[in-house]
């Protein structure tokens, strides 16, 4: 299996993780933000000390980032604050799966911004791939009676932010040429945790100020999160060392398959036959990317 591949996979299926923990999180003390910050919080010391430690292995140096490094963290790191709290948003008025699958409109949306941003084009059976893969988010999206149109903007908005996000980040890793991708990856991460937490912080101060107790309360269950966002995006961040960012993120919506059985499980929710028929859809869209990959 290629790395990128297992990297894609462990990065999903945290993620699915992690949003759960998130949701449970947002809906029993925090604001949108809070639970927002809960991730990049207790991420970035993990990440920090887990980079640390990698340095005092025998070879392992840090990179010294370039300039054009920086502006890839602060527009990715903004790009996924924004995306993390629309889907947070639309937790609450959807379907756990359902909302899950608007957002995975990033995947058309990451190869057209790939092209336009990092200049790297898409074979056709990739190209096939991510229609299929977006026709499966359109059945999964939709529900009987129509379009929840504030649903539908959430989930869009976040979609779009999470493929900027997406393509800054391999913008940044490619940046650091060609060290080790996991190395490229973790400084990567490294940079952008500590740069999302910070501005998080100066939010929460200056607006909602009881929120960092509300976080201390509740400590355990971000410390959770934390460790989950921290496993995702290391996941994440070398699929995107080593991979087109849109192969990535065609082949990271088996993220709504896990979604699909964790919102049956363990929330009690039903498919019916449509979602059945997108999720079908999608496994046929994961089976392309792979073989085009």
């Amino acid at each position: 299996m290629p790395l990128w591949v297992g990297a894609t996979l462990i990065a999903a299926l945290a993620q699915t993780i992690r949003f759960l923990l998130q949701r449970h999180l947002r809906i029993q003390a925090l604001s949108t933000t809070g639970a927002t910050f809960a991730r990049f919080a207790f991420s970035a010391p993990m990440v920090v000390a887990g980079l640390g430690i990698s340095t005092l292995f025998p070879g392992i140096e840090l990179i010294e980032p370039p300039a054009l490094f920086w502006p890839y963290v602060v527009i990715g790191g903004v790009a996924q604050i924004l995306g993390t709290a629309c889907i947070l948003k639309l937790f609450g008025r959807r379907s756990f799966a359902v909302g899950m699958a608007f957002s995975k409109t990033e995947g058309l949306l990451t190869a057209l911004m790939g092209i336009v941003l990092l200049g790297e084009p898409i074979g056709l059976p990739a190209g096939m791939a991510i229609v299929v893969g977006f026709v499966a988010v359109l059945i999964l999206s939709g529900r009987p009676g129509g379009w929840d149109a504030g649903a539908a903007a959430l989930g869009l908005a976040a979609g779009a932010l999470f493929a900027l996000a997406a393509v800054c980040y391999r913008g940044a890793s490619l940046s650091l040429g060609d060290a080790p991708a996991l190395l490229r990856a973790a400084e990567t991460l490294a940079a952008t945790t500590l740069w999302q937490s910070g501005i998080l912080s100066l939010f929460l101060a200056l607006r909602q100020p009881e929120q960092f107790v509300a976080l201390l309360v509740h400590w355990r269950l971000a410390a959770l999160v934390g460790l989950f966002s921290m496993i995702g995006s290391l996941g994440w961040f070398t699929a995107f060392a080593l991979k087109n960012a849109a192969y990535v993120k065609a082949l990271g919506q088996i993220e709504l398959v896990f979604a699909s059985l964790a919102s049956v499980l363990l929330l009690g929710e039903r498919m019916v036959p449509r979602e059945i028929l997108g999720i079908g859809l999608l496994l046929v869209s994961v089976c392309l990317i792979l073989l085009a990959g």
